[in-house]
């Protein structure tokens, strides 16, 4: 249920190991009570994380309200996604070499401005356009936050930041859901779904005002290329040096994403034309075109995005693959559901976030303790995390195909779904991030995080896309017509989570 890597990842920001980093500046801070800093920090972290979620119980009153199409639904939840999983690792490339401070500052900013701009959006394109701006200051912003606990904390201090900040990404679901159920149900001042966005304007204004006191000066060193950029607060010594920012690498992972995705989205309701299959086999030529890219420029010496030996680590192709299925499945079942509780089944935004609520709190919780369960179920934790989720997915499928409301045994199937994939994803991550070295950490975590946003997208885009389908073919609309594409959709995430179950097994064997 998390967007991005918890607090077991390396600093996505590309700086080094926690040990060789010198002990920061007082001298660069305009406030130095620790305290506050965390507080702004995580503050932003949640409030980014929030609104990953927070839009799917709003989702069918903004498809009433707006008028929006099926595809038009999935590009607004989607958008978010998009330009956070293409420009993530380029923020944190950004905050290496322009400030943690002065990025984060940034990418707040972006982000509150996008939150009113979608919060007054008059259609679903504005609200699209909007979306994607909203990522974008989400992928500026996200990043610096564990570059700058690690930067300003050290020791048992650091330990404790590091376990609030993962704290927030156990609640930030869960949350994200019940809050929009409140603030859709609220209906404050007739204005529908629009609070979803706009409570986040003064939250980020209050935030940037504390940020501008509380975050210590950005430090001035060299780059690669031998210019002065900022850095990290660094005690009279050197920092270490910024990489480039592989723009053409940017480009095209950023055009191979599109291609996949607006097929994806709009292929089912235009009727899969020629162009939605040209769209898709461009796709796969990107994408080639990128790997190719990056291993040259990998071999030259140069920064690539993704740095091509990251995927040759031991597991790390696996993690990848399961990484991917895990999202995929998250972002699918919340989408799917949502369109079915609330459209199927005509629950209200509010009993929608709160049947979502056992999940998200499951998975957040299951995340934090796994760790201290039995070491004789430790190596099983993953292939069994995803064979409870495929359960658990056939489960809610059938005790909602008849259009009722499925009765206690269901919540039983939402807590088997968030321990499913808080198994699968958890443990998966700090495996494949303990074997890295610390030379490789940052673009192994910037990799993973990547990942974890595409799986979210192509999740809410195949699932999606296969739901609409579905319900379209069942003819009169219905709570009966709902499940029943309801539980081809959960078919087909079951048939996801038991690839995860399989690798699994594959890592298990070895």
């Amino acid at each position: 249920m998390t967007t991005t890597t918890p607090s077991t990842a390396a600093d996505p920001a590309g700086s080094p190991p926690a040990g060789s980093r010198p002990a920061p500046s007082k001298a660069l801070g305009t406030d130095n009570r620790p305290g506050r800093l965390l507080a702004v920090v995580i503050a932003a972290q949640f409030m980014a994380l929030l609104d990953v979620f927070i839009v799917n119980v709003a989702a069918p009153t903004i498809r009433t309200e707006l008028g929006a199409s099926g595809a038009g639904l999935q590009l607004v939840i989607a958008g978010y996604t998009i330009t956070y999983a293409v420009l993530l690792i380029t923020g944190a490339r950004l905050g290496d070499r322009l400030g943690h401070r002065r990025v984060y500052l940034i990418g707040l900013a972006v982000f509150t401005v996008a939150s009113l701009a979608c919060g007054l959006s008059r259609g679903t394109g504005e609200l699209i356009a909007f979306r994607l701006l909203q990522g974008a200051g989400s992928a500026l912003l996200i990043p610096q936050v564990l570059s700058l606990i690690q930067h300003n904390f050290t020791g048992e201090a650091r330990t404790r930041a590091l376990g609030a900040y993962a704290a927030v990404l156990a609640v930030g679901a869960a949350a994200g859901q019940v809050l929009g159920g409140v603030l859709v149900s609220a209906d404050l001042f007739g204005t529908g779904w629009r609070p979803v966005f706009l409570v986040n304007v003064p939250v980020g204004v209050v935030l940037l005002i504390m940020a501008g006191r509380v975050l210590p000066r950005d430090a001035v060193r060299k780059s690669v290329a031998g210019e002065r950029v900022a850095g990290e607060p660094v005690a009279g010594k050197p920092g270490p040096r910024a990489r480039g920012l592989d723009l053409p690498g940017l480009v095209l992972l950023g055009g191979a994403v599109s291609l996949l995705t607006v097929p994806l989205v709009l292929g089912q309701e235009e009727g899969w034309p020629l162009w939605s299959w040209l769209s898709l086999g461009s796709a796969a030529v990107f994408f080639a075109l990128f790997c190719a890219y990056e291993s040259r420029l990998a071999r030259g010496g140069g920064a690539p995005l993704i740095a091509p030996r990251v995927l040759r680590i031991p597991g790390m192709g696996l993690a990848v693959l399961r990484i991917a299925a895990v999202m995929a499945v998250n972002a699918g079942f919340l989408f799917v559901l949502t369109l079915h509780v609330q459209g199927g089944l005509g629950y209200s935004a509010l009993r929608a976030g709160l049947t979502f609520a056992p999940t998200a709190m499951v998975f957040g919780a299951v995340g934090l303790t796994w760790r201290r369960w039995p070491a004789a179920l430790q190596r099983a934790l993953i292939p069994g995390g995803f064979a409870l989720t495929a359960v658990s997915a056939v489960a809610v499928g059938l005790l909602l195909r008849d259009g009722g409301e499925g009765g206690p045994w269901l919540y039983a199937a939402f807590v088997g779904i968030g321990a499913g994939l808080s198994l699968g994803f958890s443990p998966t991550l700090t495996r494949a991030l303990s074997t890295v070295r610390p030379e490789d950490a940052a673009d192994a975590s910037g990799l993973l995080s990547t990942v974890a946003q595409l799986g979210q997208l192509i999740g809410v885009a195949c699932f999606g896309a296969l739901f609409l389908n579905r319900l379209e073919s069942q003819g009169a609309p219905g709570a009966y017509s709902s499940a029943q594409a309801l539980l081809v959709c959960a078919y087909a995430l079951a048939g996801a989570a038991a690839l995860g179950a399989v690798s699994g097994l594959v890592r298990l064997r070895r």
